[in-house]
């Protein structure tokens, strides 16, 4: 695995899949932290428009397509990471990391987007990560 340092260096753009509107939900405050730090967030709910002014897509499949975003963080329950995953692997466009949030971890889906070359990283917060590296 590379290291989170190296990845967050290289990362311009993270879709959210499960970015809540919900100002008190930990996806809404990761995501406006991580826009406050120049981060492009791309949130994947399924209601809503705008979310922290940015267009919301339905699904992974067309933020991939259109976005190409570096990271794919994951607030979703662990047993839906396995569905994600497939609609990763059937998109054109792969990220290049499939960030699992803290508390979230799943084997097979790991297994499946490792073999294709997706970096996985399992319960860890990203917003946590960052600021460790004091950035």
């Amino acid at each position: 695995m590379s290291d989170i340092k190296e990845i967050l260096d290289k990362t311009k753009k993270i879709a959210i899949v499960g970015l809540s509107p919900d100002i008190k939900k930990d996806s809404n405050e990761v995501g406006r932290y991580l826009q406050q730090k120049g981060f492009k967030i791309i949130p994947i709910y399924p209601k809503e428009d705008k979310i922290l002014g940015e267009k919301v897509y339905r699904d992974v499949k067309m933020v991939l397509e259109n976005e190409n975003p570096d990271i794919l963080v994951i607030f979703r329950k662990t047993q839906a990471c396995e569905e994600i995953a497939s609609e990763v692997l059937n998109a054109k466009v792969l990220p290049k990391v499939f960030w699992m949030q803290l508390g979230i971890s799943n084997a097979n889906a790991k297994d499946m987007l490792e073999s294709r070359g997706v970096e996985v990283i399992e319960n860890k917060c990203i917003k946590i990560e960052y600021q460790k590296l004091g950035e």
